[in-house]
């Protein structure tokens, strides 16, 4: 990776094959121009919805064929999520990151067998997890030889239906060793607070995202879509793509000062 933080960005799941890859290809085309190192991110199957009605994507089989057409067309990396052990060993065929989602990961089973893949294991942190706690999953992938370990912030349940960013995490979970990224906007939702799905307060996304940036990432994940009032999963967190260029040069310049200081 580049001497900045990098980005991992994408909207929250495969709506349509036209939404993803022109949002990829958009992504791509900011980050060359940023000089930002980029994995692109999506979803087949979002499993941990509020409802039996929401949205969860086209599945296993055909989402990953998009995937993996739009990861050779562009020539990028990709990440996804995975909700099942079944799903790992054609999830790995097709990505450079494979994520265990913020309810899971305390999976044993599940990390076990991501982290044989010998694939990069993106972590989102529970949401009931402290910091500290993070190096009993990080002992669970390194126990079979994977040492490519991203953990990933993601704010931490405040009450119901709220969550709250607690910066000293990222600091304390850098001492494990590992790249630690910070979810923009996970980070804002109120889970299930929208009578069905969870609601959100995408507002404050710059806000956290330059603090974050300020306390000293390694990497920035946000879901982003080009028109987040009309999307079918997570619609009141994804940040509009259009926003997106000017929030990351905002970004940048704040990290050129955040590692040029000696503390």
């Amino acid at each position: 990776m580049k001497n900045r933080f990098f980005l991992i960005a994408g909207p929250c799941v495969i709506e349509s094959e036209d939404l993803v890859f022109e949002t990829a290809k958009k992504l791509k085309e900011i980050t060359d121009k940023l000089n930002l190192d980029f994995v692109f991110k999506t979803s087949y199957d979002k499993a941990n919805r509020t409802s039996i009605k929401s949205f969860r994507g086209p599945g296993l089989e055909k989402g990953l064929a998009i995937i993996k057409e739009i990861k050779k067309a562009l020539n990028i990396k990709v990440l996804t999520d995975v909700h099942d052990v079944h799903d790992v060993e054609k999830v790995a065929e097709v990505v450079d990151v494979i994520q265990i989602p913020a309810f899971l990961s305390r999976q044993t089973d599940l990390i076990l067998e991501v982290s044989r893949t010998g694939k990069i294991v993106n972590v989102k942190k529970a949401q009931f997890m402290a910091p500290w706690d993070i190096k009993f999953v990080i002992e669970k992938i390194e126990s079979v030889g994977n040492r490519n370990i991203w953990i990933t912030e993601r704010g931490y349940i405040f009450g119901y239906n709220n969550l709250v960013v607690d910066f000293r995490s990222i600091v304390i979970m850098k001492k494990f060793g590992y790249p630690v990224i910070y979810d923009a906007t996970h980070s804002l939702q109120k889970p299930s607070a929208g009578n069905g799905f969870s609601a959100g307060e995408r507002e404050f996304i710059p806000y956290l995202a330059r603090a974050a940036v300020a306390v000293g990432i390694d990497g920035l994940f946000m879901e982003v879509h080009p028109n987040p009032e009309n999307a079918l999963s997570d619609a009141q967190t994804q940040y509009p793509l259009s926003q997106l260029e000017n929030l990351l040069k905002q970004l940048i310049e704040i990290d050129k000062l955040v590692r040029m200081s000696v503390f």
